[in-house]
């Protein structure tokens, strides 16, 4: 496989890193995807310490991706669509900061991008709630232990798996259907 020179990368979290993963693993012009922590104050955190809240961290995948086949804007578009933007530290049944929507840029090109495309949700309404979807600088980010790793893929049958990965994996291959990598 040829691998572009202009790779870009985006931190987005969306709840947990396992359904967040399962559905960006299928994105055309997704070229890696790796759970991860970031935005905390403890450098290196474990996954135990993610979990008690006390670190400040979000669970988050790092999406590596070709700018000539997927915009930073889709891609932002296919997480808005997947996960709930607007419950504050919270997706379903999964509660805490660590769980928080959150977009982390490494580019200011990506900020403005967020930015807007928030904005312009907001104004079509189309949530129903306030977003409240935070957009900071990408700081502090370290990859998730080995287990976490491509978890849905792995463990397609595991009950988490089954009840919160597979129907947002649905939704993304309904709605981004042209996105969906063959």
């Amino acid at each position: 496989m040829n691998t572009p020179s202009n790779i870009e990368t985006l931190v987005l979290g969306g709840g947990c890193f396992w359904c967040t993963e399962a559905v960006f693993v299928q994105v055309k012009g997704v070229l890696d995807v790796e759970s991860g922590y970031c935005n905390g104050h403890t450098l290196n955190p474990t996954y135990e310490q993610v979990c008690s809240g006390n670190t400040g961290h979000n669970e988050v995948v790092r999406l590596q991706y070709d700018p000539s086949v997927i915009s930073a804007r889709v891609l932002l578009e296919i997480f808005f669509g997947v996960h709930d933007a607007t419950t504050l530290n919270r997706q379903g049944n999964d509660r805490g900061t660590q769980y928080r929507s959150g977009i982390y840029f490494t580019q200011a090109e990506h900020e403005q991008v967020a930015r807007d495309l928030i904005q312009e949700i907001q104004a079509d309404g189309v949530l129903g709630a306030p977003i409240v979807t935070e957009v900071l600088p990408l700081q502090n980010y370290s990859a998730a232990e080995e287990y976490h790793q491509d978890f849905f893929e792995r463990n397609p049958t595991q009950g988490y798996c089954l009840a919160v990965a597979t129907p947002k994996v649905s939704k993304f291959r309904k709605i981004f259907a042209d996105w969906v990598r063959r």
